[in-house]
């Protein structure tokens, strides 16, 4: 099976970046499945629905959050009524947060893909619950190779070492394990000791003459100056298309192939050859 996962999607340069590249890259990379961490997709700040529908015509499979999930207060009823559509798993309980973390995917051939959507603590504004206590449920309920063909864990946070903490925790387990979050590509895209693909951030879609997606001056003059700015808008100049591509084996869901995605923008263009 063919994988993508793009990450955080910031602003109007990002969804640009979607929508122009996806659809040609899901034609010509074959792809099976499509994940889109879309968090910052409007403005910045969390998800609306008309940029969601815009994803899914686009070709994602699947939207994660993180976060911002709840920036755009009408998502917080859309994820009630679109199962495409996930937010971390480990909310406490007693939060009652809508929609759900995890999701099962029939595809039209009858394979089954399972997407799990995990929030770190380390360095996080919110802390929710233990996300390795709630990886086991998630993964335990939907057994690779037996109730899933393939299976992709999005490890939300800010810690390199926890998604890394992760990846490790869940190999063998998951087809593939990548965080998103901190919207800078790391170069460890990898396939574990037993089998996981891995990458401690797939990096965001969006302009990267930013810092981290956003206007430069603003931040540069936070840090210059610990003084407040102006409120936090993103870059508007040519988006990135960035993620990754991870090929499974169909007998076990286990990765035997992980290469960079990138199109568009600043960055280095990067397509697998197929």
């Amino acid at each position: 099976m063919r994988l993508a996962f793009f990450g955080d999607v910031v602003g109007k340069p990002g969804r640009a970046a979607v929508l122009d590249y996806l659809p040609g890259l899901r034609r010509d990379l074959s792809l099976d499945f499509v994940v889109v961490n879309a968090e910052n997709a409007a403005g910045g700040f969390g998800l609306t629905e008309t940029i969601a529908m815009d994803f899914f015509q686009a070709g994602a499979d699947c939207l994660t959050l993180g976060d911002h999930a709840w920036d755009q207060r009408e998502a917080m009823t859309y994820i009630q009524r679109e199962p495409r559509l996930l937010r971390p798993i480990n909310y406490p309980d007693a939060a009652e947060a809508p929609g759900k973390g995890a999701h099962v995917f029939v595809l039209d051939d009858g394979r089954r893909v399972g997407v799990v959507q995990l929030q770190g603590n380390v360095f996080m504004r919110q802390q929710l619950e233990n996300a390795f206590h709630h990886a086991d449920r998630a993964l335990d309920s939907m057994p690779l190779g037996v109730a899933v063909d393939a299976l992709i864990v999005d490890m939300h946070c800010e810690a390199t070492s926890e998604k890394m903490a992760m990846g490790h925790y869940c190999d063998g387990r998951a087809s593939l394990v990548v965080g998103s979050h901190t919207h800078v590509p790391t170069a460890d895209l990898m396939i574990l000791e037993n089998g996981t693909a891995y990458q401690t951030d797939a990096g965001m879609c969006g302009d990267y003459d930013s810092v981290i997606g956003m206007k430069k001056d603003n931040s540069i003059s936070r840090f210059a100056t610990q003084l407040p700015g102006d409120r936090y808008a993103p870059a508007l100049g040519e988006g990135t298309l960035c993620g990754v591509f991870v090929e499974t084996d169909d007998r076990t869901g286990l990765a035997r192939r992980i290469e960079p995605l990138r199109m568009g923008g600043r960055l280095a263009a990067s397509v697998p050859q197929v």
